[in-house]
């Protein structure tokens, strides 16, 4: 759990109390490759911490068609952040791309920790920004950028990931076909 301190502490002022408060909190999960950290439909109740390990956030098309949303690497959260205030189901999917390893936080325990001390408030605005920034950026991409341009952020953004993920989810992720990723990849080599 020294990595999730090691964040949080990068993030904001701890106190010593908190932080043992916050240790208490956390349960670690072992989440198989293929399996699901939260479906669409349920109601989330729960965020975690990619300790080890790698995810994706994607949506069920009409057709069953999948369209990744975002690759969720070691150091990070995950969550279905908006579904689980609002208390609704989750219109997402957040899979288990590797075996990993995840501290899990549940969310009504989180919110009685966030209201004993404002320094969980400051690190949420610090991961709601950094969030939003993620957001913003992703949907500038997809709408003016060449799949080309995309494909190079993706290398950039997240480095060895290539190596770790199908292809075609790659493909879904670039909002591209696999043939055409395949071409982009033999073009930028």
């Amino acid at each position: 759990m020294d990595s999730l301190i090691e964040f949080v502490k990068n993030c904001i002022d701890l106190p010593k109390s908190e932080e043992l408060k916050f240790l208490k909190l956390l349960s670690v999960k072992m989440i198989s490759k293929g399996e699901y950290f939260i479906q669409e439909g349920e109601i989330p109740k729960k965020f975690g911490y990619v300790h080890q390990g790698l995810f994706r956030y994607f949506y069920l098309k009409n057709k069953g068609n999948e369209v990744t949303k975002n690759f969720i690497p070691e150091g990070n959260f995950v969550s279905s952040y908006s579904a689980m205030i609002a208390h609704k189901a989750s219109i997402m999917y957040i899979e288990a791309l590797e075996d990993s390893v995840v501290y899990e936080i549940k969310y009504p325990e989180w919110v009685k920790l966030k209201e004993g001390d404002p320094c969980w408030n400051q690190l949420l605005i610090v991961l709601l920004e950094k969030a939003f920034t993620i957001k913003e950026t992703r949907e500038r991409e997809l709408l003016l950028l060449s799949a080309d341009e995309r494909y190079l952020i993706f290398k950039n953004e997240f480095l060895n990931i290539e190596k770790r993920v199908k292809q075609h989810l790659i493909a879904s992720y670039l909002g591209i076909s696999p043939v055409s990723l395949s071409r982009l990849r033999k073009t930028s080599h």
